[in-house]
């Protein structure tokens, strides 16, 4: 498989930004894939290269196949992972459109969470509390924004994703509001409005969120096709698998968690390991708070 690109000696990504991962749930990942001596692993996402960096240090012998969309956290990866030479190939482009061709591996992982530095960096346009431009997409090739979205789509059509994706409670109002005051060029304009759109009861509810994280969940999600493309790779996983090889799958909301729950339980080549989701203990959430939502399930190929 062809490289995306080449890192320099930094550890970080062209742009000039580290791009460093902190694996979740790597414990029970690990354990959770039986990895083994001569086994070949697939992450399906492997931002800056942190679940394969342990993988990997394992055995000697171990191979990786490793694919991200995002073209920065596959240079990450490649810095991070340069040590282990030809033991590691990479591939850019969405987990849904992967071709193994006949390879069958011992475990596939997936990390279905939105990474720190693709949060932290304000250019990205995935978080509201830097003003950055509307953006939001994983893969920088992509023509879609979220820019697009919010300001060329219907009323009806933004609050039908503020609600399907962000379960957002005031959809509607909020889409209102917002093709009132379109265009929004930024991610703080588009924030404010929706906090003015909100009713004041809700800006401080018990779960204490910002009113726009929502809103900006369901964005993110639309603008990359998140859950069709992860229903796609959930149908043609199972098939990549060896017999007795494991998939493992880290989401961090209740739609993914849904979808692989219900994914596992039906394919008939797998199963399932994890009846109730794998959750953070509390010393990783003392060291890594964004870990709190994460829930992993487990299964594995039955023999033929």
């Amino acid at each position: 498989m062809a490289s995306a690109a080449t890192p320099d000696n930094s550890g970080e990504t062209s742009s000039g930004l580290s791009f460093i991962h902190v694996p979740v749930l790597s414990r029970e990942l690990i354990a959770g894939l039986a990895v083994h001596q001569g086994g070949h692993y697939l992450d399906a996402t492997v931002g800056g290269g942190g679940h394969s960096s342990l993988i990997l240090a394992i055995a000697q012998d171990i191979r990786v196949t490793a694919i991200d969309q995002d073209g920065q956290a596959l240079l990450a990866a490649q810095a991070q992972l340069q040590a282990y030479g030809d033991r590691v190939q990479f591939w850019q482009g969405n987990f849904a459109k992967y071709d193994p061709g006949k390879t069958q591996f011992d475990g596939i992982l997936a990390d279905l969470g939105v990474s720190s530095p693709q949060v932290d960096q304000p250019e990205r346009g995935f978080s509201f509390r830097h003003e950055a431009p509307l953006d939001m997409r994983m893969d920088q090739r992509q023509s879609l924004t979220a820019a697009d979205l919010i300001n060329q789509s219907s009323e009806t059509e933004l609050a039908d994703i503020f609600y399907t994706y962000g379960e957002e409670r005031f959809s509607r109002r909020i889409a209102r509001r917002i093709v009132e005051r379109r265009p929004f060029e930024t991610t703080t304009e588009l924030a404010a409005a929706i906090v003015r759109a909100a009713p004041p009861r809700s800006r401080h509810g018990r779960d204490r969120i910002h009113p726009a994280t929502r809103v900006f969940q369901a964005l993110r999600i639309a603008v990359n096709q998140e859950l069709a493309a992860l229903e796609t790779f959930l149908s043609l996983a199972p098939s990549w698998l060896k017999p007795g090889g494991r998939i493992g799958i880290i989401s961090f909301h209740s739609l993914e968690d849904r979808l692989i729950k219900h994914s596992f339980r039906h394919a008939s080549e797998l199963h399932v390991l994890t009846k109730k989701p794998v959750t953070p203990q509390p010393d990783e959430i003392a060291t890594n708070p964004r870990s709190r939502s994460a829930k992993l399930r487990l299964a594995e190929r039955l023999a033929p």
